[in-house]
């Protein structure tokens, strides 16, 4: 059984955290479904936005699945479960399509740096924010200390991590992590991924590469996605493709 589901509304996909019994926490199998669906929204061209949300209406996701955790060694537990919860957060940050993270519900620890991937985010006027790991003496390690800094002030991260107080929506939406409080946040995404059928789907992933270039979202790759654009559009990469098909030298002309 599926534990991320991938369905299709509109022009969006939509992925929904299937482990209401646990509040959505996430297990290994979670991360390899969601990475997998990640990979088959990026190249489905009908597709113009991703919307991910939770099952359920007390959590949006609580975090990583302990009991999958609990378990590992200190040296299994950094190489493997912390780096692949990296990789999938990655992807999901890092999509060329705009994302939105409509909050069904609390996000804590896991949860809340996976809401931190997407680019904008809703939430249930009920929902709240926490990073509560040092409660069971491990520290945030899904970029809660990292990418999360870059969308809430260092001393609310601090008030969080260190003394494990919880944000409310309103307290997110004024700090701008959450771009609505709605008691839809599902219905308020979609409404957002429809408008973008007037606007231009290359310019959306130009402007999220430019943006994230700006702010340390992988740069290096962000600026060679933007080279790489230029370059590919221009005359001498069809003269070069075509001369080297042809077996002949290029007469590149600098368009």
């Amino acid at each position: 059984m599926s534990q991320v589901t991938c369905t299709y509304s509109g022009s969006a996909a939509v992925l929904t955290l299937c482990n209401e019994a646990k509040l959505n926490a996430l297990t290994t199998e979670m991360l390899w479904q969601l990475e997998a669906h990640l990979a088959d929204v990026e190249r489905n061209s009908d597709v113009r936005a991703v919307v991910l949300t939770g099952s359920g209406t007390k959590a949006f996701c609580c975090g990583a699945d302990i009991a999958e955790w609990g378990p590992l060694g200190p040296v299994e537990f950094a190489r493997h479960w912390v780096r692949d919860g990296h990789r999938v957060f990655d992807r999901l940050a890092r999509l060329s399509k705009p994302t939105i993270g409509a909050l069904n519900g609390h996000a804590f620890g896991g949860g809340l740096e996976l809401a931190a991937c997407c680019d904008i985010r809703v939430m249930t006027p009920t929902a709240t924010l926490a990073l509560p790991e040092a409660k069971v003496g491990i520290v945030p390690g899904w970029s809660g200390t990292q990418r999360l800094t870059r969308l809430l002030p260092e001393p609310v991260i601090k008030e969080m991590a260190l003394f494990g107080n919880r944000i409310s929506a309103d307290r997110a939406h004024s700090l701008g992590f959450a771009a609505e409080v709605t008691d839809e946040p599902l219905s308020w995404a979609q409404d957002i991924v429809s408008s973008l059928g007037s606007l231009s789907p290359r310019a959306n992933e130009l402007a999220k590469a430019m943006t994230h270039a700006a702010v340390g979202e992988d740069p290096g790759a962000a600026i060679e996605v933007l080279g790489s654009a230029a370059a590919a559009a221009s005359a001498d990469r069809a003269e070069g493709v075509q001369a080297f098909l042809d077996k002949r030298a290029p007469q590149f002309n600098g368009q």
